[in-house]
């Protein structure tokens, strides 16, 4: 995604550079998603559940911190063109045994957006932790990764499913909602 934005930018810059900063772009990271998929394959394991969703998110926030310091993208920056930011979507957890903030708590960070449910968004005011945490515990979270694998889970291969689901169930929504302005407006 983040490729495929940069490539973008560089063609309008070639075309238009003065429309750069109002280009704003996001890359959706559906959290607990992974966890759901991922945490019932790890049950009889030493491998800690509810943790891989948070492991991948701080490493793909790290490539993209990593991604802002290569010079193609320092040279659009310079134009004014912003950042194409991660997206923390599905937030709230669907474990009971883990703490209704867990996602929120685990993932803020600058450059970053985060949606959150109404009930998570309220138990965040309760008990949320408030502070940069995105780029703690880093090391961890590959390590984590490390288990995961070693337990015998291969980690891309279910999240190019979840992708894969994921973009089945937008495009049918999406044609849903292009037939439904189709049929609103030959009616009117």
């Amino acid at each position: 995604a983040a490729a495929a934005h940069q490539q973008g930018l560089e063609l309008l810059a070639k075309n238009d550079a003065t429309k750069l900063p109002h280009v704003a772009s996001v890359a959706s990271f559906f959290i607990s998603r992974v966890d759901n998929a991922i945490d019932p394959l790890l049950e009889g394991s030493d491998v800690p559940v509810g943790r891989t969703a948070i492991a991948q998110a701080k490493l793909a926030y790290q490539e993209f911190l990593l991604h802002l310091q290569g010079p193609s993208w320092t040279a659009l920056s310079t134009l004014g063109a912003q950042a194409q930011r991660p997206l923390w979507a599905s937030t709230s957890t669907k474990n009971p045994a883990f703490s209704s903030t867990l996602y929120v708590d685990e993932l803020i960070g600058p450059l970053t957006v985060n949606t959150l449910p109404d009930p998570t968004i309220e138990a965040f005011e309760r008990s949320g932790t408030v502070g940069k945490t995105l780029d703690r515990d880093v090391e961890s979270a590959r390590e984590h990764l490390e288990q995961v694998k070693k337990a015998g889970i291969d980690v891309e291969s279910i999240a190019r499913k979840l992708e894969n689901d994921g973009l089945t169930a937008f495009q049918s929504s999406f044609d849903e909602l292009l037939s439904s302005l189709e049929f609103k407006a030959a009616s009117h």
